[in-house]
């Protein structure tokens, strides 16, 4: 759900629109409220629990596959191989915000630290999770855009394909066609390599996945019950310290990093995972409290369908906002997309509850698995 909250104001093109046409919506009151909220509560966040979840699932994976042996190791590259071709056809065939991409190949480095100790892992992400603020004041202080070259490929195919800064937020809304699609996609993904390289999105995920590599090896997910008192610990001191941090954080965001990107990151650091972290506690210790709730087992239907999901929210995102589909984009508040994001997630709830009656996996994650044993499963 966060991550479709997240992504949903670029599916809808509001990201795209200038200032003054922002300003021009009927929502652009409370859109500004929600941007500012968006910042505190959603941006980074959920991202940084997609990281650390996929982090807890590759060390499963990847103890499996170490049980096995060589062999086991060579299914787990796979894995990760046929990931990085989903990802690979996401981002080029539906949308240029693919994280599935970067996830498998990134997933592929973590075999060398599977006999790094806990500490040097722990050691290892905050290493990862710290060097962006050293790379970031480098580039302020030296003036040096990293992303240069990727910026010089967007630009080339959107000339070619006569896309320019006043269409460049319709462009999608008025494709009437899939072709018109596909060329934005094609300098979306040299836009996406900009966002990784200016974000320093790699070494923010591999830090995040080697966190969640450490908490799946030590299985710090079971048995909740006996760490209830220092997950209590976390939210009681964490909140008071890092809602206003994550203030801070969203407005500096908000008004385009008056300090500079250098301070905008450190404040992203001290900011963004400890609020994702406190979500992890928070969550754990709800579902510690109300073990029998129906919402669990609910929520637990599109969690083993995640995959599924993922790319599902790019289709339905595509047939309500391009000009292919509904044409709705570039015409809707960001409170409103988001209305519709929370509503689609809700759509997906229902749908893996029906599906998963019917069959053991998801449809993506069914054939993910049997193109990773190269046999046929009964997806019953």
């Amino acid at each position: 759900m966060g991550i479709c909250l997240a992504n949903y104001p670029e599916f809808s093109l509001y990201t795209f629109q200038s200032p003054d046409n922002i300003a021009a919506m009927p929502s652009a009151g409370i859109d500004r409220i929600v941007h500012f909220l968006q910042y505190i509560f959603i941006d980074g966040k959920f991202y940084t629990l997609f990281s650390i979840l996929f982090g807890i699932g590759f060390s499963i994976i990847l103890s499996n596959a170490i049980k096995k042996g060589t062999n086991g190791l060579w299914i787990f590259y796979r894995r990760m191989a046929i990931l990085a071709c989903i990802g690979f056809l996401h981002l080029m065939l539906l949308w240029s915000g693919d994280i599935l991409l970067l996830y498998a190949l990134l997933g592929m480095l973590l075999p060398l630290f599977r006999n790094v100790s806990n500490k040097g892992l722990l050691m290892a992400a905050m290493i990862f999770l710290l060097l962006p603020i050293a790379v970031d004041t480098v580039a302020q202080v030296y003036d040096i855009q990293f992303s240069a070259l990727a910026v010089q490929k967007q630009w080339f195919y959107c000339n070619r394909y006569g896309i320019t800064e006043e269409n460049f937020g319709y462009w999608l809304r008025d494709a009437d066609n899939y072709p018109q699609v596909f060329q934005f996609l094609i300098q979306g993904a040299w836009e996406r390599l900009q966002e990784f390289i200016d974000g320093n999105r790699y070494f923010k995920v591999l830090g995040l996945f080697l966190l969640g590599f450490y908490i799946g090896r030590n299985k710090l997910y079971k048995d909740l019950e006996s760490r209830a008192s220092w997950l209590k610990k976390i939210v009681i001191y964490g909140v008071p310290v890092m809602l206003p941090l994550s203030a801070l954080y969203a407005w500096s965001g908000t008004t385009g990093y008056p300090y500079g990107k250098a301070v905008h990151t450190i404040i992203y650091t001290i900011s963004v995972y400890p609020m994702g972290i406190i979500y992890i506690a928070g969550v754990c210790l709800l579902f510690l409290k109300t073990k029998e709730w129906r919402l669990w087992k609910l929520l637990a239907a599109p969690g083993r369908m995640a995959l599924t999901n993922y790319i599902g929210q790019s289709i339905i995102g595509m047939f309500l906002f391009y000009g292919i589909g509904c044409g709705l984009g570039a015409s809707l508040g960001l409170f409103e997309t988001e209305i519709i994001a929370f509503f689609v997630f809700v759509l997906q709830v229902l749908f893996s509850l029906c599906w998963l009656k019917i069959f053991r996996f998801g449809p993506l994650e069914w054939i993910w698995r049997m193109l990773t044993y190269g046999q046929w499963l009964n997806p019953r």
